[in-house]
C-alpha cells in the first residue's frame, strides 16, 4: 500500500490503515487543524487540508477532491494541474500534493505536509525533521508506530506538539 489518505462517503478517514471514525479533527499540530472533516453540500463530509511551504506560508487549501490556491500561493508560482481522475500540485517542478480520484466519491491522497513553522508532518522520503511518518501499513509518531487501529468518537484523533509530545484521542 503506497503513502495515501483513503476517504469514504461517512465521516470516516483511513491513514496508514489507521480509521478515524467521527472524528471532526483527524490531525492538529498545536492550534491548527492539518487534517480535519467539514461537511460538505454536495458530497456530505469530506476532508480539508491546508498546505503550508517549509516556510511557514500558506500556499493552498484542499478541501476534498479540489485544491484551491491561496493568495500566497499565486505569488509563489504554486501550479495546480487537473488530469482525468488527477489533481497534482506542484511548486518548481516538485510534487507538493496529488488526489487521485477513486470510484464514488473516494479519493486518496499523497503529499509532503508541513506545519505553519516547518516541521514535516508526512513525508515518504524526506530526511528529518518530521512528525509524522507513513509507511503504507504504519503511521509513525516519535518513537510510536500505529497500524490497524480505530479512533473513534473523539474531537481530535491526533494532537501534536512543537515539543515532539502527541495526544491521541483527545476530546477537549
Amino acid at each position: 500500500m503506497e503513502n495515501s489518505l483513503i476517504f469514504q462517503t461517512s465521516p470516516k478517514v483511513t491513514i496508514a490503515t489507521n480509521t478515524f471514525v467521527n472524528v471532526p479533527v483527524i490531525l492538529k499540530y498545536e492550534d491548527v487543524n492539518l487534517i480535519e472533516i467539514v461537511r460538505e453540500e454536495r458530497v456530505g463530509f469530506t476532508t480539508q487540508i491546508p498546505i503550508y511551504h517549509q516556510d511557514g506560508t500558506h500556499l493552498a487549501k484542499v478541501t476534498g477532491n479540489r485544491l484551491y490556491l491561496s493568495e500566497d500561493g499565486k505569488k509563489t508560482g504554486l501550479k495546480i494541474d487537473k488530469y482525468e481522475g488527477l489533481w497534482v500540485c506542484t511548486m518548481d517542478k516538485k510534487t507538493l500534493f496529488e488526489i487521485q480520484q477513486q470510484t464514488g466519491d473516494a479519493f486518496k491522497t499523497t503529499a509532503e505536509l508541513y506545519t505553519p513553522d516547518g516541521y514535516f508532518v508526512k513525508c515518504t522520503d524526506a530526511p528529518a525533521p518530521h512528525l509524522i511518518d507513513t509507511k503504507g501499513s504504519e503511521l509513525k509518531i516519535g518513537g510510536m508506530i500505529m497500524s490497524g487501529n480505530t479512533i473513534s468518537g473523539f474531537q481530535i484523533g491526533i494532537w501534536l506538539r512543537r515539543d515532539g509530545s502527541c495526544a491521541i484521542g483527545v476530546n477537549a
